[in-house]
């Protein structure tokens, strides 16, 4: 009979070979994972990386969206602020221009008037975390400031004409804020302007000759407003659909990274079983060559 002269030098490599698939396959049961190194599964590991490029997109997508989220909440708010201000100077101009006011209750229209364009200048240097919204890039400036030196009062903006956006996970741009100037001092809208101007039109106790025209301005400014508060409800709006939308992706796409990189449980145990048993049975041919010869064994 013939006898292979290297089998017995080919025991020891086979189970060395065994006791690290033992090693491996129990890492892998103990993990979970199926992908541990690139040499395991090459194409595997590589659709990995895209899988977890985009999660981080997407992640990193929500992460902003959260915080300007509560920016635009703000900024509707305050919008909705000054449409209720408007309203209400609106009304109170109308009362004065009708012709029925003594003088005191024209001055005291007046009186709240400036009081309206005070609430409304607050409102337009509103902050959020501690940053101006309608300054456009200047957001650690205040916006709007009121000078009583001249009569009418003059308004000033401190802030630019930046426009600021947030990128979608998928490419998608988003407005975040409407300059300051753009909203409350826009030509022929001049919402500051015109209650700048009302406020003198009704201080003598007697209504001025452009007071009417002045009022009616002041709607169309309002008009103009609610108009800009409607960009800042889309925005409102597609940001939270692009949130759902990140959020829903990056569900799926964990769930086939699961499926991608996930062990399967039943095969490993049945390697993991075979794998011992040749390891079993390696190391008992090893013990009983090293009990006498080859020769003594045939």
């Amino acid at each position: 009979m013939r006898v292979n002269p290297f089998y017995i030098a080919n025991l020891a490599p086979a189970l060395n070979e065994t006791q690290a698939t033992q090693q491996e396959l129990t890492a892998e049961l103990s993990s979970g994972v199926r992908v541990n190194k690139l040499s395991d599964d090459p194409l595997a590991a590589g659709q990995n990386v895209l899988l977890l490029n985009q999660i981080q997109r997407d992640d990193s997508f929500s992460q902003s969206a959260s915080l300007v989220h509560g920016q635009l909440q703000v900024a509707d708010s305050a919008l909705g602020g000054v449409v209720s201000q408007l309203t209400q100077a609106i009304s109170l101009a109308t009362s004065a221009n009708n012709g029925t006011m003594n003088a005191d209750n024209v001055k005291s229209i007046a009186s709240q008037l400036s009081g309206i364009r005070d609430e409304v200048v607050a409102l337009a240097n509103t902050s959020y975390q501690g940053q101006y919204i309608f300054g456009g890039a200047q957001t650690a400036t205040t916006p709007f400031s009121i000078s009583s030196t001249t009569s009418p009062a003059s308004a000033t903006y401190s802030g630019d004409g930046t426009i600021n956006y947030i990128e979608t996970a998928n490419g998608q741009r988003i407005q975040l804020n409407l300059p300051g100037d753009q909203i409350f001092m826009a030509a022929g809208n001049d919402v500051l302007g015109l209650l700048n101007t009302l406020v003198a039109d009704f201080a003598s106790g007697q209504p001025a000759a452009g007071s009417a025209a002045d009022t009616t301005g002041l709607s169309t400014a309002l008009a103009f407003i609610s108009q800009q508060r409607v960009v800042l409800d889309n925005s409102l709006a597609r940001l939270t659909a692009a949130t759902d939308a990140a959020t829903n992706e990056r569900t799926q796409l964990m769930a086939a990274q699961t499926d991608l990189m996930q062990a399967d449980v039943p095969t490993i145990a049945t390697q993991l079983a075979l794998a011992s048993t040749k390891q079993t049975a390696l190391e008992s041919v090893i013990a009983q060559l090293g009990r006498g010869s080859l020769f003594d064994k045939l």
